[in-house]
Protein backbone atom coordinates (compact mmCIF):
# COMPACT_ATOMS: atom_id res chain seq x y z
CA UNK A 1 0.00 0.00 0.00
CA UNK A 2 1.92 2.85 -1.17
CA UNK A 3 0.41 6.26 1.24
CA UNK A 4 1.92 9.48 1.90
CA UNK A 5 3.31 10.01 5.10
CA UNK A 6 1.33 12.58 6.88
CA UNK A 7 4.82 13.57 9.24
CA UNK A 8 7.67 15.02 7.02
CA UNK A 9 10.04 13.12 9.36
CA UNK A 10 9.17 10.00 9.09
CA UNK A 11 11.49 7.45 7.83
CA UNK A 12 10.66 6.16 4.23
CA UNK A 13 11.67 2.60 3.35
CA UNK A 14 11.79 3.00 -0.56
CA UNK A 15 11.86 -1.36 -0.81
CA UNK A 16 11.29 -0.61 -4.75
CA UNK A 17 15.51 -0.18 -4.95
CA UNK A 18 15.46 -3.31 -2.89
CA UNK A 19 13.92 -5.68 -5.79
CA UNK A 20 16.92 -7.97 -6.55
CA UNK A 21 17.59 -8.49 -2.64
CA UNK A 22 14.18 -9.26 -1.82
CA UNK A 23 14.25 -11.84 -4.80
CA UNK A 24 17.74 -13.48 -3.43
CA UNK A 25 16.01 -13.70 -0.09
CA UNK A 26 13.08 -15.53 -1.34
CA UNK A 27 15.12 -17.72 -3.02
CA UNK A 28 17.47 -19.00 0.05
CA UNK A 29 13.80 -18.98 1.94
CA UNK A 30 12.47 -21.29 -0.86
CA UNK A 31 15.36 -23.66 -0.58
CA UNK A 32 15.28 -23.98 3.23
CA UNK A 33 11.90 -24.80 3.46
CA UNK A 34 12.17 -27.21 0.80
CA UNK A 35 15.59 -28.76 2.94
CA UNK A 36 13.36 -28.98 6.13
CA UNK A 37 10.54 -30.82 4.63
CA UNK A 38 11.77 -33.64 4.16
CA UNK A 39 12.62 -34.03 7.74
CA UNK A 40 9.49 -32.62 9.31
CA UNK A 41 7.40 -35.34 6.85
CA UNK A 42 10.10 -38.02 8.22
CA UNK A 43 9.34 -36.52 11.95
CA UNK A 44 5.72 -37.31 10.75
CA UNK A 45 6.34 -40.74 9.75
CA UNK A 46 8.47 -41.46 12.42
CA UNK A 47 5.28 -40.43 15.02
CA UNK A 48 2.74 -42.13 13.21
CA UNK A 49 4.73 -45.55 13.46
CA UNK A 50 4.78 -45.19 17.31
CA UNK A 51 1.00 -44.00 17.56
CA UNK A 52 0.07 -47.17 15.12
CA UNK A 53 2.34 -49.26 17.98
CA UNK A 54 1.45 -48.28 20.78
CA UNK A 55 -2.67 -48.69 19.26
CA UNK A 56 -1.86 -52.20 18.72
CA UNK A 57 -0.32 -52.62 22.22
CA UNK A 58 -3.31 -50.27 24.18
CA UNK A 59 -5.72 -52.62 22.00
CA UNK A 60 -3.97 -55.95 22.82
CA UNK A 61 -3.64 -55.42 26.13
CA UNK A 62 -7.31 -54.13 26.65
CA UNK A 63 -8.17 -57.66 24.74
CA UNK A 64 -6.26 -59.91 26.72
CA UNK A 65 -4.07 -61.51 24.37
CA UNK A 66 -0.43 -63.02 25.00
CA UNK A 67 2.17 -59.94 25.87
CA UNK A 68 4.30 -62.08 23.08
CA UNK A 69 1.68 -61.90 20.61
CA UNK A 70 1.01 -58.15 21.35
CA UNK A 71 4.69 -57.45 20.36
CA UNK A 72 4.85 -59.45 17.52
CA UNK A 73 1.85 -57.74 16.32
CA UNK A 74 2.75 -54.29 16.77
CA UNK A 75 6.26 -54.60 15.89
CA UNK A 76 4.76 -55.97 12.37
CA UNK A 77 2.66 -53.04 12.29
CA UNK A 78 5.33 -50.53 13.22
CA UNK A 79 7.93 -52.02 10.41
CA UNK A 80 4.63 -52.18 7.67
CA UNK A 81 3.77 -48.11 8.79
CA UNK A 82 7.41 -47.30 8.51
CA UNK A 83 8.20 -48.45 5.48
CA UNK A 84 4.99 -47.19 3.76
CA UNK A 85 5.48 -44.04 4.73
CA UNK A 86 9.24 -44.15 4.07
CA UNK A 87 8.07 -45.33 -0.13
CA UNK A 88 5.59 -42.27 0.06
CA UNK A 89 8.10 -40.00 1.46
CA UNK A 90 10.48 -41.16 -1.86
CA UNK A 91 7.96 -41.19 -4.08
CA UNK A 92 6.51 -37.98 -3.54
CA UNK A 93 10.48 -36.43 -3.52
CA UNK A 94 10.82 -38.56 -6.49
CA UNK A 95 8.04 -36.51 -8.40
CA UNK A 96 8.43 -33.43 -7.11
CA UNK A 97 12.26 -33.59 -8.38
CA UNK A 98 10.72 -34.81 -11.85
CA UNK A 99 8.24 -32.14 -11.44
CA UNK A 100 10.53 -29.27 -11.11
CA UNK A 101 12.54 -30.94 -14.23
CA UNK A 102 9.44 -31.22 -16.83
CA UNK A 103 8.59 -27.88 -15.57
CA UNK A 104 12.21 -26.21 -16.28
CA UNK A 105 11.67 -27.78 -19.62
CA UNK A 106 8.65 -26.23 -20.54
CA UNK A 107 9.92 -23.12 -19.46
CA UNK A 108 13.13 -23.47 -21.72
CA UNK A 109 10.45 -24.70 -24.49
CA UNK A 110 8.03 -21.55 -24.22
CA UNK A 111 11.22 -19.37 -24.47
Amino acid sequence: MNRETTNGVQFTLGLERHVALEQEIEARVAERAKAEAWLWRFRLITIETFMMASLIVVAGLCLGKPIAEILRAAILVAAACFASGMLLLGLSAGAGLSWSALAKRWRRWRS
